[in-house]
């Protein structure tokens, strides 16, 4: 079984930004702009604290020259923070918003790309959370929090600055009174911050992907009068979330506890400051510029101690989603199919070569397994529920690897050849043909090249359902209603074959088409096979025993392995 990327319950959150990066690079130069002008708007909120130290110098000292300029040094200041403050807001929002934009398309691209045996592994709410969900959270982050978390650090090491400059001692004083409270108060909320917060966010995700299933199994939850239990289930997981949300909140709180410390620190900061003016060690106006930069450190502090939840569930949501990417970008790219300039045939030999398949590490679903489906040749697969036929179809298609062997057409493996090309080569119905809301003429545009009207009309046409379409209430104007509920189960069938037939493939794979569906539509089904160009090459898995009368060659599974085929016409290796 080939090894299968699964994503963590609590990913890593070290090194987020250097596996941010290639996101970001893109940006670069606007994240720049904006946070130079951030660090501006910070630097001359800074300055405000000098200029009025310089003021009170002035004001005892008897200079009103001196307070004349920096009276008008602190307005020209106020109006370029102003300036600055506005800017540099709208700069980093805008920047953010493409940071976000871009990992929110990354995530759309790599998940509708991804392997199926990825997306079967997982949970669909699961993924629902990483790929809206946590880019929700951080596009908010972005738009509430961003700039004052920029902000907050600047001030910060700007403040530091100008304190050092001023006087080290009463640096020394603040850092030692401030620093080691802070700092173990910060090591408190960080030690249970990781887990607090990334097992909120599992546990919320686990909440919405049981909604998701309990809404995808409605009908069979109230048929089978399981309901309760299952609202049972989901009422123990919604307390744990809930549980788990205060628990976050308990840990976030914690860094409440530093504006003690804060008050703390400016008493002992006013004592040594007016002990020192005494001895004439200082000027007031040191001690006046020290009062109110340490007004600025604390609240710099206070800010990013505010933000520290923020930041903390930026980070965790950041991780998840980092952690999808990596995920569903694990698998190789397929590279062009027999190297650079190489032309893949319209047609050719559909073959399965020793292939293997597994979905866990304790046993295969497929054995060895050797076949081949000639140019326009007709093929029935049948065999028990679990023998293997629907695994065998996605791995015709390439929507599944095999752990051994290979499946190539016209010669070429199917890994080589480019997803857009395999696509139009080997086209699958599955057994539930999706919908989207819209008429049926919309649905059968949602195939390569968007079929024009016309194109669509002449392929109903070919396929002989014309009356078919004609009896439904607006032809194809028809509006299939939300999950196509307008339609039963083999209309749809029937619209995922004409879809299919749109996109024009040298392979079709028809996996399970006429297994619940009425003998009339089925039979309307079959006819339309019958329509197919003679080169199209079709594999038909059924169960319905008409279905598979009408194919010349039938090859029957049987615990993963072939059995019974005709001789010549192919092999089993198991």
């Amino acid at each position: 079984m080939a090894e299968q990327p699964l994503l963590q319950d609590e990913p890593d959150e070290r090194a987020l930004l250097r596996r941010a990066a290639p996101y970001l690079r893109p940006h670069r130069s606007r994240l720049g702009v904006a946070v130079g002008v951030g660090l501006a708007d910070s630097a001359a909120l800074v300055a405000v604290a000098p200029l009025i130290g310089m003021a009170t110098n002035a004001v005892l000292d008897g200079d009103r020259g001196g307070l004349g300029r920096a009276v008008a040094l602190l307005a020209v200041l106020a109006l370029a923070q102003l300036g600055f403050a506005r800017a540099g807001e709208l700069l980093l929002a805008r920047a953010g918003e493409q940071v976000v934009r871009t990992l929110r398309e990354q995530a759309v691209e790599n998940l509708a790309t991804a392997p199926l045996r990825f997306l079967e592994t997982h949970r669909t709410g699961e993924l629902l959370r990483r790929a809206t969900g946590e880019v929700a959270a951080l596009a908010a982050f972005v738009r509430l929090h961003l700039r004052n978390l920029v902000s907050a650090a600047a001030t910060l090491a700007f403040t530091l600055v100008v304190m050092v400059a001023y006087s080290w001692l009463l640096l020394l004083v603040q850092l030692v009174v401030f620093v080691p409270l802070t700092l173990l108060v910060t090591r408190w909320f960080q030690r249970d911050a990781g887990p607090a917060f990334g097992g909120k966010a599992n546990a919320e995700a686990a909440v919405a992907a049981t909604f998701t299933e309990t809404l995808t199994a409605r009908e069979a939850l109230q048929t089978s009068r399981g309901l309760p239990g299952w609202t049972r289930r989901f009422d123990a997981e919604n307390r744990f979330a809930v549980g788990a949300a205060r628990r976050a909140l308990r840990v976030e709180n914690r860094i409440d506890l530093v504006s003690l410390v804060e008050g703390f620190a400016l008493v002992v900061l006013l004592l040594v400051g007016g002990w020192l003016v005494t001895r004439d060690s200082l000027s007031v106006g040191t001690v006046v510029v020290f009062v109110l930069a340490s007004r600025n450190l604390f609240d710099s502090f206070a800010d990013l101690s505010q933000l520290v939840g923020e930041v903390q569930t930026a980070r965790t949501g950041l991780a998840r989603l980092l952690d999808l990417l990596a995920a569903t970008d694990a698998e190789p790219v397929r590279a062009p199919a027999g190297g650079p300039g190489a032309v893949l045939p319209a047609n050719g030999d559909l073959r399965c070569t020793g292939i293997e398949y597994a979905y866990r590490a304790d046993g295969r679903v497929l054995h060895a397994m050797s076949l081949e489906f000639p140019v326009g040749s007709r093929t029935g697969v049948v065999g028990e529920t679990g023998s293997g036929k629907t695994t065998l179809s996605k791995l015709l298609c390439g929507l599944y690897r095999p752990d051994a062997g290979a499946v190539t057409f016209a010669g070429t493996d199917l890994r080589e050849i480019p997803e857009d090309e395999l696509r139009r080569r080997i086209v699958l119905v599955p057994q539930e043909v999706r919908m989207v809301s819209g008429t049926i003429a919309d649905n059968l545009a949602l195939v390569q090249g968007a079929p024009d009207r016309s194109r669509i009309e002449r392929t109903v046409d070919r396929l002989g359902l014309r009356e078919w379409i004609a009896d439904l209430p607006g032809g194809l104007d028809a509006e299939v209603g939300l999950r196509g509920g307008n339609l039963s189960a083999g209309e749809r069938q029937i619209l995922g074959l004409v879809r299919a037939v749109l996109a024009d493939p040298a392979v079709l794979v028809l996996d399970e088409a006429t297994a619940d569906i009425d003998p009339v539509t089925a039979a309307r089904l079959e006819h339309a096979l019958d329509e197919l160009r003679a080169d199209c090459t079709l594999v038909v898995i059924a169960h319905r025993p008409a279905t598979i009368a009408r194919m010349p060659r039938v090859v029957r599974l049987d615990g993963g392995r072939l059995v019974g085929e005709p001789a010549g016409s192919l092999h089993s290796a198991g």
